[in-house]
């Protein structure tokens, strides 16, 4: 099991790049006791990290003269007709691989995204909130919550991907061994 995104990033880099990012650096890496970060919880704590850093980065670029000036501008035209591009978001790492044809037409695509990478890690973290959250066939609305903050840890972007606004529409189905549906619970 591997999970991608910004623990990830945060663990192995030396410095943000950023005065205030890199000293909100150093605060989190104390939350490693000498070590990697490693809880899914912190996730979101090391994205705030990565958008304060790109907040200073902006200002920067912003105050640069240089901003406006020609050499800023580049044209490009189809000069291959397959292409792979790898990137970090703050899902984590995203895949893609392409091809066109000579108008630049997309004839064929290939996405491996951050959900894709971080899906056993997500599904490791809604098993054991299951186990911690449901005794028996007692199942509270509580739950859709902790299973919601489970999977935004890993995949923010998920909810606005697939259109759900406010909070994500979930459903919990708890079944007997035999299958039969004892309880359900959902929203949205």
């Amino acid at each position: 099991m591997y999970r991608v995104g910004p623990l990830g990033r945060l663990n192995v880099c030396d410095y943000a790049g950023t005065p205030r990012a890199d000293r909100e650096l150093e605060q989190f890496r104390r939350l490693g006791k000498g070590g990697a970060v490693t809880s899914g919880f912190h996730f979101h704590y090391a994205r705030l990290i990565e958008i304060l850093f790109a907040l200073e980065k902006i200002e920067e670029t912003l105050k640069d003269k240089d901003i406006l000036d020609d050499w800023v501008r580049a044209e490009g035209g189809v000069n291959r007709l397959k292409g792979v591009g790898m990137t970090e978001a703050p899902r984590g790492t995203l895949i893609h691989d392409y091809t066109v044809d000579r108008n630049g037409l997309i004839t064929d695509v290939n996405l491996v995204v951050s959900t894709g990478h971080n899906n056993m890690a997500m599904n490791r973290t809604i098993t054991n909130i299951a186990k911690q959250y449901i005794k028996g066939d007692n199942i509270s609305e509580g739950i859709l919550n902790r299973v919601e903050h489970g999977i935004r840890a890993f995949d923010p972007c998920l909810s606005c991907s697939t259109h759900a606004v406010g909070k994500m529409p979930l459903t919990i189905e708890l079944l007997a061994p035999d299958g039969s549906m004892l309880k359900e619970i959902s929203r949205g």
